[in-house]
């Protein structure tokens, strides 16, 4: 078992940085849960991936602490991947710091960090939580409702309520955290009609 002090304080510092009251709740949580102890856990299948992109040129200064953290990091299948294509699961990975049965337990809110492996396509998918995505490293072709952008470290795509979203990572694989708030039930996750993903 070990605190990732370090790591929580860090990402309490950039979740604080969205203006939303939720955003400030969440950073709070972290900062109060600083010593919460992790105990070992074992490798993900996207370990290699995971710490080549936390390792990437340009990162955010938190990808270096998520590299001497990793071994204590639960890196797992997203909680929606039930509602999923099997497929998904080979391509990205979550941790889940906040929530319920989370190590730092919520009951209103949810956060962790985010893994995309190179070049793989996230579908269009909706749900009734709000959602904040911070990039940390690599680069991410996204789509929101209508708009399409790209998203490198240090910026950040909020989506409302059941806005349609989808995500494509760039050459390297991307990393980032999550935020989660309002009704953040799994079962209101869906998969959308996408045309794009036949292509993916």
């Amino acid at each position: 078992m070990t605190t990732l002090s370090p790591l929580l304080n860090a990402l309490a510092d950039l979740a604080a940085t969205e203006p939303r009251p939720e955003a400030q709740a969440t950073a709070r949580a972290l900062r109060a849960a600083a010593d919460t102890a992790f105990p070992k856990q074992p490798p993900s299948v996207l370990s290699q991936g995971i710490l080549h992109a936390a390792a990437l040129a340009g990162a955010h200064p938190a990808t270096r602490l998520i590299q001497e953290a990793h071994t204590f990091l639960p890196w797992q299948d997203s909680p929606a991947a039930s509602l999923q294509p099997t497929s998904l699961r080979a391509i990205k990975s979550i941790v889940t710091l906040l929530g319920p049965g989370a190590p730092i337990p919520s009951g209103s809110r949810l956060f962790g960090l985010f893994y995309q492996a190179p070049g793989s396509y996230y579908p269009l998918h909706a749900h009734n939580a709000a959602e904040t995505y911070t990039i940390l490293s690599g680069t991410a072709h996204w789509q929101a409702g209508d708009r399409r952008f790209t998203l490198s470290p240090g910026e950040v795509s909020y989506h409302p309520p059941n806005l349609p979203h989808a995500m494509r990572a760039g050459p390297e694989g991307f990393l980032a955290t999550w935020r989660w708030s309002g009704d953040i039930g799994f079962d209101s996750y869906v998969m959308l009609p996408d045309p794009d993903s036949i292509q993916g």
